[in-house]
């Protein structure tokens, strides 16, 4: 059989996000270690990396 859809046409259909995913680490101090906590966050904008806390 012949192929229906073609790879460009399968993107086109696709709506993009205007999400963006960022992976945050915070560092935490118990005893005379360090731990990091990691986490994904969804932001609007990758401006507002900053505010994270």
């Amino acid at each position: 059989m012949a192929k229906q859809q073609s790879f460009g046409d399968k993107a086109k259909g696709k709506v993009k996000s205007s999400v963006v995913n960022v992976k945050f680490i915070k560092t935490v101090k118990s005893g005379n270690s360090y731990k990091f906590h990691e986490k994904f966050v969804k932001l609007d904008d990758i401006s507002k990396v900053t505010t994270l806390k």
